[in-house]
């Protein structure tokens, strides 16, 4: 689950925009006319760790946006770790729900990075992000996930190789929102014992998976195409939509040569399970209704959670509050039945 208790999808009226984001620098920052090229960071002061120094011919610039609430200790392990990274990203875009949420002491200084400012909630975060960047590409990250090292150079390569492509999304090793969660050791282990990368061909899905999102920002720009806020707080579907939003400008593609895992943390508080639970009913009914998402995946999506929630709540999981869910879900179910359902009305559940 993402910063902000995203769901995980089968194939992923809330607070607006403040306008043009705050911006905090930090780190060397590249200018526009060197956007096009990649950073060289000597990496000779390093420990254990060092950013890779792109290639002269790359041509593709790559910014990482990362949407995040309540968890600086997790962010600070994810960031630390993007050091590893073959090829450095253009600019690290962090967006906190909270100034307190990121421990600007814990960010390598050798690493670009810009801190943004937002209202609170993923759709809003994630758009702050986007107006912040100047990049050709947007690699959209969960606060929680590991990329393996060859990530970025890899994901260059695959939007180079195509210029069709609009959304892209990784495989993941290991997801720890389907268990009690993972820790950083725990993930870079799997990482490691990943081995060589032997994936093959991106292919066709009808969505990417918001822990790891990477979009081709023209088609973003030249359309005016943004998250939406309607998607409350933890954006629940979100991924989703703006897939289906780019859908028709070019290819979402699956590649399993972007590797990674996603911890899945559960720690530091989140919202309620009655709030999660509303929005597995609401928000794929607003989706349904908005026309980015068919109806027989919605209903897909209702009965898988809907029947989830019900065999698992006399025994749940000692990680998820599947009584909350339910009781969320039959809120939802009852205000859809008298025409009252709408996915921000989880401000008013407790």
């Amino acid at each position: 689950m993402t910063a902000l208790n995203r769901h995980c999808p089968a194939g992923s009226m809330g607070p607006t925009d403040k306008g043009a984001p705050v911006v905090r620098l930090h780190g060397p920052q590249p200018s526009n006319a060197a956007r096009g090229e990649k950073h060289r960071i000597a990496d000779s002061h390093l420990s254990a760790h060092s950013i890779g120094a792109a290639s002269s011919t790359s041509t593709l610039s790559i910014d990482i946006g990362i949407a995040t609430a309540g968890r600086p200790a997790v962010l600070a392990d994810t960031i630390v770790s993007l050091l590893a990274q073959e090829r450095a990203p253009e600019t690290l875009l962090v967006c906190p729900a909270e100034p307190s949420d990121v421990d600007l002491a814990r960010i390598p200084p050798q690493l670009p990075h810009r801190v943004i400012n937002s209202d609170r909630g993923l759709t809003a975060q994630r758009n702050a992000l986007i107006e912040a960047s100047d990049a050709d590409i947007m690699l959209f990250l969960d606060d929680d996930f590991l990329p393996a090292p060859d990530f970025l150079v890899e994901l260059e390569r695959l939007f180079a190789s195509d210029p069709a492509i609009v959304v892209a999304t990784g495989a993941v090793l290991a997801d720890g929102i389907l268990t009690a969660g993972l820790d950083f050791q725990q993930a870079q282990s799997i990482v490691r014992a990943a081995g060589e990368n032997r994936g093959g061909a991106p292919e066709d899905v009808y969505n990417a998976y918001g822990c790891n999102m990477a979009i081709r920002l023209a088609p973003v720009r030249e359309h005016r195409l943004r998250f939406d806020t309607a998607l409350p707080l933890y954006g629940w579907l979100e991924d989703v939509d703006f897939s289906r939003q780019l859908a028709p400008y070019g290819r979402i593609v699956k590649s399993a040569r972007l590797r990674g895992v996603h911890l899945g943390t559960k720690r530091s508080g989140r919202s309620p399970g009655k709030r999660l639970g509303y929005s597995q009913i609401a928000n794929p009914v607003y989706l349904a209704r908005k026309g980015t998402l068919s109806w027989p995946r919605a209903f897909g999506q209702i009965s898988r959670n809907l029947m989830a929630n019900l065999a698992r709540s006399p025994r749940p999981e000692p990680w998820v509050d599947r009584k909350g869910r339910l009781s969320g879900n039959v809120r939802a179910l009852a205000e859809l039945a008298v025409g009252r359902l709408e996915p921000a009305r989880i401000y008013d559940i407790d």
